[in-house]
């Protein structure tokens, strides 16, 4: 069993320790250590049983141990992306977390520091990037493509042949027509009905989706009335 760290004390890091306690249950792989965060109020607290040890720099104490980013914010779509990046780590000291219950089909390959939670089907073929989250009851349909850093929340649906970019955030319930290309980090809100490509850095949402604002802007749904994309 190798030891493990999960960087942040949140939701996210919540359900991934629960994942790797039903892995083990299955078949012990990991000796979950405790939480990482840079909240001082956490360091020396226990979260779901789980001890909070120090900030995200501590995992520089501990050279053997494996290390999951489990940070999500629907309002910062990259933000395990500037946590890796800060930390400087080896991609092989990131451990990969797929809840026992989840179905990996044939050809499909997911990336380090990736986690997938219970129910999740991949059918075939998929391909999803390094440390991208994955909440229970995503299907993800053949062929698609999942870039670095993406959160897909419960209970997505994403047809065939879609890519999806980095830093993306498909909200809980969407549901994502075949073939489409959803940009870089831009964000589809939950429960909606996506028949449309999505460039980059825009937020949709509705059924059928549209544009309603800018991940880094300011206008709103009234603003863009009229759009060429709505």
């Amino acid at each position: 069993m190798r030891d493990l760290l999960i960087a942040g004390a949140g939701g996210l890091a919540r359900e991934t320790a629960s994942a790797v306690a039903a892995i083990n249950a299955v078949s012990p792989q990991w000796t979950l250590r405790g939480f990482l965060d840079d909240d001082p109020a956490l360091h020396g607290t226990t979260v779901s049983g789980v001890p909070v040890i120090g900030p995200l720099d501590a995992v520089a104490d501990h050279p053997d141990a494996a290390l999951v980013v489990c940070i999500a914010n629907p309002r910062n779509p990259g933000v395990r992306g500037l946590v890796t990046r800060r930390l400087g780590l080896p991609a092989d000291r990131y451990a990969t977390i797929v809840h026992p219950s989840a179905s990996v089909g044939t050809g499909c390959s997911v990336g380090p520091g990736t986690v997938i939670l219970a129910q999740t089907v991949l059918t075939a073929d998929v391909r999803v990037g390094a440390h991208v989250a994955v909440m229970p009851q995503v299907v993800l349909t053949h062929d698609d493509e999942v870039g670095d850093f993406v959160t897909i929340a419960s209970g997505v649906r994403v047809s065939g042949g879609v890519m999806v970019g980095a830093a993306a955030y498909l909200g809980t319930g969407a549901l994502i027509r075949e073939s489409l290309r959803i940009g870089a980090r831009s964000i589809v809100g939950m429960g909606s009905v996506l028949l449309r490509d999505v460039p980059a850095g825009e937020v949709w949402a509705g059924n059928p989706a549209r544009l309603i604002r800018f991940v880094n802007g300011v206008k709103n749904s009234n603003d863009l009335q009229g759009s060429s994309r709505s």
